[in-house]
C-alpha cells in the first residue's frame, strides 16, 4: 500500500486529488496539509511513501518544506507551470520530480507509483528544458562537488544523465547494453549518495559536468 500526504493550500485541490488517489488499488491518502509546516508534521506522524507538495503555499512554502523534510518520503512538487522558477531549487533540495497541476489523472497515478518505487519523475525532455532554462542563468559552478569516487565511465554516464538522457539513450551513445547503462547509473547514485535520478541531474550541473549556455 502506497501511503500519500497531500500538501496544498486549496481545499478543493486536495479533495480532488484525494478522491482520485483513494479510489486506486494499493493507494491511500493518510493526511492533508494546508502549508509546508503541516506537511512536515504529517510526514513525521504518518511516515508516508509519497508527498504531493504544492510549491506555493502561505506560511512555509513547498520549497522550504522540501528542504526541511525528514528522510523517508519521496516528494513530488506540484506547480502551475512546467518551468516554474522554483522547480530546479526544489530538485536540489531533495524533490524526486514535479507535475503540473492540470496533469491528466492517469499521469498523476502513474507518477505516484513511479516515485514510490524509487525512480525519479523527470522525463528527458523536461530535464533538458529545465536545465537549459535555469542552469544557464546561474553563474558558472565552482566544481566543488567531489566526483573522485567515480570511474571515468561513471563520470561520462553522470554527464549524460544530466543532459536528460534515458538509460537506452546512454547505452546507444556509449556503445553498451541498456542493462550495463542502468548498472552504471545505479553505481553512480550509490557512490554520490544520490537519492534518485533527479539528484544526479542536480549533481551533474553543480559539478560543472553539464554546462548549458556556456562556451
Amino acid at each position: 500500500m502506497i501511503s500519500i500526504v497531500l500538501a496544498d493550500d486549496q481545499a478543493l485541490v486536495r479533495a480532488g486529488f484525494r478522491a482520485l488517489l483513494d479510489a486506486q488499488p494499493g493507494m491511500t491518502v493518510v493526511g492533508e496539509a494546508a502549508d509546508g509546516a503541516e506537511a512536515i508534521a504529517l510526514a513525521g506522524e504518518h511516515r508516508p511513501d509519497v508527498i504531493l507538495m504544492d510549491i506555493r503555499m502561505p506560511g512555509m512554502d513547498g520549497l522550504e518544506a522540501t528542504r526541511r523534510m525528514p528522510p523517508g518520503p519521496k516528494i513530488i512538487i506540484l506547480t502551475t507551470f512546467e518551468l516554474d522558477e522554483y522547480v530546479f531549487e526544489a530538485l536540489r533540495n531533495g524533490a524526486s520530480g514535479f507535475l503540473v497541476k492540470d496533469t491528466e489523472p492517469t499521469e498523476l497515478i502513474q507518477a505516484v507509483r513511479v516515485v514510490a518505487a524509487g525512480d525519479a519523475l523527470l522525463s528527458p525532455g523536461v530535464t533538458r528544458r529545465l536545465i537549459a532554462e535555469y542552469a544557464s542563468r546561474a553563474k558558472r559552478p565552482e566544481s566543488s562537488l567531489d566526483l573522485s569516487p567515480l570511474t571515468d565511465r561513471e563520470r561520462e554516464v553522470l554527464a549524460l544523465v544530466g543532459t536528460g538522457m534515458t538509460n537506452d539513450e546512454i547505452a546507444g551513445k556509449l556503445f553498451m547494453s541498456p542493462a550495463t547503462a542502468k548498472t552504471h547509473v545505479s553505481r553512480t547514485m550509490m557512490k554520490l549518495h544520490a537519492r534518485d535520478r533527479a539528484q544526479l541531474v542536480v549533481i551533474a550541473y553543480e559539478s560543472g559536468l553539464v554546462r548549458p549556455g556556456w562556451a
